[in-house]
């Protein structure tokens, strides 16, 4: 079908003037029903110097409220993505933008949608006209703020939906909502609970798609999609384009323009910033990481690991060094990781040890040094731990250590980047290309000096805010619980002293043993249950079988004589018939082997010729 081709147009900032910019995004928004062959085979080459810097946001049409409060932040021109986006979604055009990270997505399709907002009426409460689904909670609070900050000359209301939190604050802050920014399950969630909906949703923006692909998050992104009205406005915004993605576009977005911003021959690493590859031990790695937090000029850091564990360990190594340093990782809970957070921003922590999680939408200002203290996964994991230095023009220094059993992997990872460093080079705390490289002063052992350990004022310093957090809460600041853990038994009091040997009420017996009645032992024969007087018959009718006929018709003892005469108070005996034949005989005196050599039991029509004789 026409409407599911996945580009309009490919814009490019390939050297992109005013003029060139201004002529070909008019014929885009004149072009609003393109056919099916422009759909394909229409791809823009624009050339000459870009237009960031010869434009402003006022130039593009955008209200007066939200460029003064862009111009009271500080924001006053826009980045590539931005001046390419702005005509296209402000003409109401599905877009897709691929950018590398940090390049200013957020506002991208952030003032397109305020725009749109703010020249309508508020609907009806818990009915956003806005929508912005991001993968993570870190990514979340980050993209809100951005609105919020562009929106502060407006009464538009932006709300904060994602999982951690209490849902009576969130349901309550939906009643004046007009721009929604969530995670995908807590958004199905409350779209499920009926006290979120989507039905009114004018403008839908999908940041990080190629995220919410490697967290399986695309399902209920769908689930959300079907939600919403079929007339929307959809923007689909992310750094790499894999397969799914392009399926999830070509779905579900109706004639996009796919705009990319930067070269198709550029690299997708910011060049801005300043790579490092060593190739360290990993008993070694410590040492080397607190030298590196010693270089000259370094600002706020943030140390990457792979896992969760090696987080914990790598904060506690550095606090013990004397290094302000706090963790972000999903064993933390919702109001810890923002603590942390907060406290990395306001300066009160310089160095912030994360898993992935912190990898996308983290944007702080100053962060001048990224460390890879594990070797990332693949290409796209690299590029989005350095992109938190270098943005928005910034310059940065990215460091990465690569263990022996990782070379390989990463030897991919600089194929397919082109990063120049095919073999990093053996690298120990001690090196003297480590000190000149990062630029650390001579002498710096592995911990911080005494003097400068007073600059930060910690962890401790940040408040724990109480959120309403939901689930078990798991901080590592929490103190360490009993013995009695999961799946012990919980301890009974202990008795006074001197009571413990005294004997219990009950015939002498301890009060474990009088509390606790024998359990009586089953008797089975061939998997069925044998009686006392079934075992009776059964040795009577042996002892018969071997007597003599004589001593047949003799009078027999009143015990053998009766079997079937059972104790008052039991059961009577069951027919020997029902019985199984024996696997093994059991060898008594009183019961020798019968006349025939045979351990085989006498039948019972054996018994009864045994006894007629």
């Amino acid at each position: 079908m026409e409407a599911k081709a996945l580009t309009t147009q490919d814009l490019t900032t390939e050297n992109l003037t005013t003029d060139q910019l201004e002529s070909k995004t008019s014929d885009l928004s004149a072009n609003t029903h393109p056919t099916a062959a422009s759909l394909e085979a229409d791809v823009l080459e624009l050339t000459d110097e870009p237009t960031s810097a010869a434009k402003t946001f006022d130039d593009f049409g955008i209200s007066e409220p939200i460029c003064a409060a862009l111009r009271t932040a500080g924001i006053t021109k826009p980045f590539p993505i931005q001046a390419l986006t702005l005509p296209i979604a402000l003409d109401g055009h599905d877009v897709i933008g691929q950018a590398r990270t940090g390049t200013g997505k957020t506002l991208a399709f952030g003032i397109p949608m305020l725009q749109r907002m703010a020249g309508g009426e508020r609907g009806k409460p818990a009915a956003p006209r806005g929508l912005v689904i991001v993968p993570t909670r870190e990514l979340a609070i980050q993209v809100a703020d951005d609105l919020r900050t562009a929106a502060a000359r407006s009464d538009l209301n932006v709300v904060t939906l994602y999982g951690g939190r209490a849902y009576e604050p969130q349901i309550e802050a939906l009643a004046t909502v007009d721009i929604v920014v969530g995670t995908p399950g807590r958004l199905l969630d409350l779209s499920r609970q009926r006290v979120l909906d989507l039905g009114a949703v004018q403008t839908l923006v999908l940041d990080e798609a190629d995220r919410m692909l490697d967290l399986g998050f695309l399902p209920d992104v769908e689930a959300l999609l079907r939600l919403t009205p079929p007339a929307r406005q959809t923007m689909l915004f992310s750094a790499t384009m894999p397969p799914e993605v392009v399926t999830l576009a070509r779905r579900h977005l109706h004639r996009p323009t796919h705009i990319r911003a930067e070269l198709h021959d550029e690299p997708a690493h910011v060049p801005t910033t300043d790579q490092h590859v060593f190739r360290a031990h990993q008993l070694d790695k410590i040492e080397v990481l607190a030298r590196a937090l010693q270089a000259d000029g370094r600002g706020l850091t943030i140390v990457f690991c792979r896992t969760r564990r090696a987080c914990d360990q790598v904060t506690d190594n550095l606090a013990d060094r004397g290094f302000a340093a706090a963790a972000v990782h999903g064993d933390l809970g919702q109001s810890q990781r923002e603590r942390a957070l907060r406290a990395f921003r306001n300066g009160k922590v310089d160095v912030l040890v994360a898993t992935d999680v912190a990898a996308r939408g983290l944007d702080v200002d100053d962060v001048t040094h990224v460390i890879n203290y594990e070797c990332p996964e693949d290409d796209k994991a690299y590029l989005h731990r350095i992109g938190r230095t270098g943005r928005a023009g910034r310059t940065g220094v990215a460091v990465t250590f690569v263990d022996w059993q990782d070379l390989t992997r990463w030897k991919v990872i600089n194929d397919t980047l082109k990063l120049g460093h095919p073999e990093p080079l053996e690298t120990y705390s001690t090196s003297e290309h480590l000190f000149s490289a990062l630029g650390i002063p001579a002498g710096i052992t592995g911990s911080l000096p005494v003097v400068q350990r007073g600059d930060r004022a910690g962890l401790e310093a940040e408040a724990l805010e109480d959120i309403g957090e939901t689930g078990k809460n798991r901080s590592r600041t929490r103190k360490p619980s009993s013995r009695s853990g999961h799946g012990s038994k919980p301890k009974t009091a202990r008795p006074a002293h001197g009571e413990a040997t005294k004997p219990a009420a009950t015939g002498g017996q301890s009060p474990k043993a009088a509390g606790a009645s024998k359990r009586p032992r089953r008797r089975t024969r061939g998997g069925v249950p044998v009686t006392e007087q079934a075992e009776q018959a059964e040795q009577a009718g042996q002892a018969g079988q071997a007597g003599q006929a004589g001593q047949a018709e003799a009078p027999q003892p009143a015990e053998h004589a009766k079997p079937a005469q059972h104790v008052a108070g039991q059961a009577p005996a069951q027919s020997t018939s029902t019985k199984k034949p024996r696997r093994r005989r059991r060898t008594r005196a009183a019961a020798p082997a019968n006349s025939a050599g045979s351990t085989r039991p006498a039948t019972e029509a054996e018994l009864k010729e045994i006894a007629t004789d």
